[in-house]
């Protein structure tokens, strides 16, 4: 286990690159590979997603895989790079908040992604004073432990289409607002897309804002002018790098 400054260390490390207007780069990786390749191309942090490495494993998104299973690859990464980590822990995976906090210092991780999509509950949407209050928790279990663990806290109102089109960027903001309130660091309202309701998003909220968006296609100086925080790729890159695959095989088959 890294010791408890250089924890401290990278944690101050990823959060200064939480910056909005000039967005700190985060590519997604699932394996030490991908993970070296990402630092060998000059990116100063990384962030793990879980759905490419419960594809990495053969497993599903969506908490299929143990957070045991994650912290396995989790730990593999952090052995084979010296930067900051980032990690998708999907809804908490049911785990308790010390737990969660533990499992990913004990691997070298210093922040994580929680989601409000409760998979093991049949799927439900976390109340706003639900999702805020385990931020609260988790908040008070990293510092209980003595690192400023950076927690980025995603809505998935946009992925699922919740409620009315008209007001879901307002109930995204007081949702996130309120998680930023019990501790978050950052703000993810994954599946915003429409630039004039981002831009209203990341004008509206106190804190930087996280956004996953398809390396291949997407412009960072956009990005950057809709006043975005943090950029990262989720399972895109993957997605990407799979049909270059394909493309190559194609020519064997």
């Amino acid at each position: 286990m890294l010791s408890q400054q250089v924890l401290q260390e990278r944690a101050s490390a990823l959060l200064a690159l939480h910056r909005p207007g000039n967005p700190g780069v985060l590519p997604t990786v699932w394996d030490a590979w991908s993970a070296n390749l990402a630092v060998e191309a000059g990116f100063a942090a990384l962030t793990v997603g879980s759905h490419p490495v419960a594809d990495s494993i053969g497993k599903a998104d969506g908490e299929v895989m143990s957070f045991d299973d994650l912290l396995t690859r989790v730990r593999q990464i952090t052995d084979a790079v010296d930067v900051p980590v980032s990690v998708d822990v999907e809804s908490g995976y049911g785990e308790a908040p010390a737990r969660i906090i533990e499992g990913l210092l004990d691997v070298g991780a210093v922040g994580f992604n929680l989601e409000d999509t409760v998979h093991k509950d049949g799927g439900r949407l976390r109340t706003s004073a639900e999702h805020a209050a385990l931020v609260g928790e988790l908040r008070a279990a990293a510092d209980a432990a003595g690192v400023h663990v950076v927690i980025n806290a995603r809505t998935d109102l946009f992925l699922r289409n919740d409620g009315e089109d008209a007001d879901r960027v307002d109930r995204a903001i007081a949702r996130l607002t309120e998680a930023a309130g019990a501790g978050a660091d950052s703000l993810f309202p994954a599946g915003l897309k429409d630039p004039e309701g981002l831009a209203r998003f990341t004008s509206a909220v106190p804190l930087p804002v996280s956004v996953t968006v398809p390396p291949d296609s997407a412009d960072r100086a956009e990005l950057a002018a809709l006043g975005v925080g943090r950029i990262t790729f989720g399972p895109f890159l993957q997605w990407a790098l799979t049909a270059q695959v394909k493309e190559i095989l194609s020519r064997w088959t």
